[in-house]
């Protein structure tokens, strides 16, 4: 058993880590990754410009009541709206809704009629009548995948009370329309978090990471038994203003966080 939350403490995020290359980088054809744009942080105030006094990133990093509801709505709209499920028992939907389980579906909602009812409701509740609707929430963070987008999204929870190997992988090595992003929605364990554990841990890498064309599109490439040395890894930090953060999937490499600390987080593609 291991104490997470004390754990975390001892991690820096190590943002400047320096970036990594592979022994086979081609460094004659390969694309050098600018400094600075491997890793970008979003804040759930900046989604909604346009609406004053929303208060979104302090509301979600300060009230768990509030990440509770924002959270579980989203689950039990994508799930009641996913076809997959439809047809599953009662028992079946209790069970796989359990705050405690991962689960996946597709984040678009471009039907004219209203996907995201109770996460409607609950932004409604939690930031007033001028708050975004629920599907209008689920398509402004998809805008940040960028062009080419895949429309996967999951909430992934992860291993808690240990401390797990790193496992580095790529989920696509694309980027299919050049600007095709990953984005991540961090949800903390505890109000007013600062620290790591929240967001999948990367490294940044020199050179653009390319699938190969015959690599099936949405199979992750899994680099087995690579050990990456401390001085490379980047345990991104979640706090009040960075609730989101972006990769390209060909700049790094990833992987769950050693240790966790989270409620869970959610990935849009």
């Amino acid at each position: 058993f291991l104490d997470n939350n004390l754990a975390v403490k001892e991690q820096l995020a190590n943002d400047d880590a320096p970036v990594y290359t592979f022994e086979d980088d081609d460094t004659e054809q390969a694309t050098i990754i600018p400094d600075g744009t491997h890793l970008v942080y979003f804040s759930l105030d900046e989604l909604f410009p346009n609406i004053a006094d929303l208060g979104f990133s302090h509301k979600f990093c300060t009230d768990g009541k509030f990440r509770d509801d924002l959270r579980n709505s989203m689950r039990e709209d994508i799930f009641d709206s996913t076809p997959a499920y439809e047809n599953l028992p009662a028992k079946a939907r209790k069970i796989l809704l359990l705050p405690d389980s991962s689960l996946q579906g597709s984040w678009t909602c471009r039907d004219e009629t209203l996907r995201m009812k109770k996460l409607t409701e609950v932004l409604k509740h939690h930031l007033g009548e001028q708050s975004p609707t629920g599907d209008e929430f689920m398509e402004a963070i998809g805008s940040l995948c960028g062009s080419e987008p895949s429309y996967h999204w999951i909430d992934i929870v992860g291993v808690m009370n240990r401390r797990i190997p790193h496992s580095w992988h790529q989920d696509t090595g694309r980027s299919r329309g050049g600007d095709t992003k990953t984005v991540l929605l961090g949800f903390p364990k505890e109000d007013n978090y600062s620290g790591v554990g929240v967001f999948s841990h990367a490294v940044k890498l020199k050179y653009e990471k390319v699938s190969y064309k015959e690599h099936a599109l949405d199979d992750p490439v899994v680099y087995s038994g690579l050990k990456i040395d401390d001085e490379y890894i980047v345990r991104p930090q979640f706090e009040q203003g960075k609730e989101i953060v972006m990769f390209r999937d060909v700049d790094v490499i990833h992987s769950s966080p050693d240790v966790a600390y989270r409620s869970s987080v959610m990935r849009f593609m």
